[in-house]
């Protein structure tokens, strides 16, 4: 019978929790996804790269979220079956307080693992594949960026200026500069069109000069027709993965190792990443977010649980919920401030890692002793 009512209590709040953070993280991604507009509006990539980029951000919010929402759903399932009187089931079957506490602590280790692998494993890989996709994305919206009378740079290495364009998308008083390891070609043509065949694009250019500077030596041509290749060109968009898209495996083998290591799989063209003493503090901050930080969960729990040691029908007991409310969230702020100073000094790391500690030993000894005087 007592495991029968914990199992209904663990459905409960495993039910209301799931909805809760799918539900929150639509939200958090429908607004975020508004930002990643700009990689369609100002760097010229295809819908089609928009839409996937901004799936592959939503374990990233989920992880994000996922403390708070967790503690809401406990505090108000429990807040619950106080106010419908259902808490009074479990008093009358044998199960007192510390019992009640032990079994949610317990219950609360299972979403603690599975935040520490959300951070360390899906998050990351999720981060990193969407990084991918944009490397190995084209400039689908190239055409549509190109304006009058204004420079257009948002391909890597490559202006553009045209001065005028018509109502069938022909171009005229062109100006390109490309520019590559040293290397310059500017490009003036005084018209010219976008060619789309299948997958190749093109900007046919004619009547112009080509002016060609390596180093010092300068070569300038005249053509009738030159055609310039748009299909490979690629954004201004970052493409250098950063440390939260790394997986955990290689983070911790910089830590320790201190030495330059392949992180990515052949099937990824992103670049290297170099493992060096500038970013070792970055690299702590991170795997102590992803590993660590889940530890607050349980203490999340422990201080929710505080609740069962009041009645609804005693005096002041909405203001005595309020602060238990008021503490935890305090609690997760701290948890989400004092990680960004764990690389700074010695000082700060022993506060990061011992506080979650302390507070869970003396908040559960301050509940035990509560417990046997209710």
């Amino acid at each position: 019978m007592k495991k029968l009512i914990f199992y209904k209590l663990y459905i409960k709040i495993s039910l209301f929790f799931f909805t809760s953070l799918i539900i929150t993280g639509l939200i958090v991604w429908t607004i975020q996804a508004v930002n990643f507009f700009d990689y369609v509006t100002e760097d010229g990539h295809g819908l089609k790269v928009y839409f996937y980029y901004s799936i592959l951000n939503f374990p990233k919010i989920i992880q994000r979220i996922f403390p708070f929402v967790f503690f809401i759903s406990v505090f108000f399932i429990i807040i619950n079956y106080e106010q419908k009187n259902e808490m009074i089931v479990f008093w009358i079957n044998g199960i007192n307080k510390i019992n009640f506490i032990n079994n949610i602590l317990i219950f609360s280790l299972f979403f603690m693992f599975l935040q520490i692998i959300l951070g360390s494993y899906f998050s990351p890989m999720a981060k990193l594949l969407s990084r991918d996709y944009l490397k190995n994305s084209n400039m689908d919206f190239f055409t549509s960026l190109i304006k009058e009378g204004k420079f257009i740079n948002v391909t890597e290495g490559l202006t553009i200026f045209i001065d005028a364009k018509d109502e069938n998308g022909e171009l005229f008083d062109i100006f390109l500069e490309e520019s590559n390891e040293g290397k310059t070609k500017m490009i003036y043509a005084k018209k010219g069109y976008i060619e789309e065949k299948s997958e190749i694009k093109n900007l046919k250019l004619f009547d112009g000069k080509l002016v060609d500077v390596n180093n010092s030596e300068i070569k300038i041509f005249e053509f009738d027709q030159i055609d310039f290749n748009l299909t490979e060109l690629n954004s201004k968009t970052i493409l250098v993965p950063k440390i939260q898209e790394l997986n955990t495996r290689s983070l911790i083998n910089c830590l320790f190792d201190l030495k330059d290591i392949k992180v990515y799989k052949d099937n990824y063209n992103l670049k290297q990443f170099d493992c060096n003493q500038s970013i070792l503090n970055e690299i702590y901050i991170e795997l102590t977010k992803r590993i660590y930080k889940p530890i607050y969960i349980p203490i999340i729990v422990l201080l929710s649980c505080y609740i069962i040691l009041f009645s609804k029908n005693q005096k002041h007991f909405k203001k005595k919920t309020n602060i238990i409310f008021l503490t935890i969230i305090l609690i997760m702020v701290f948890s989400e401030v004092s990680v960004r100073y764990v690389g700074l000094s010695i000082d700060y790391q022993i506060l990061f890692f011992l506080s979650p500690i302390f507070i869970f030993i003396f908040g559960y000894y301050f509940f035990h002793r509560l417990a046997k005087n209710v």
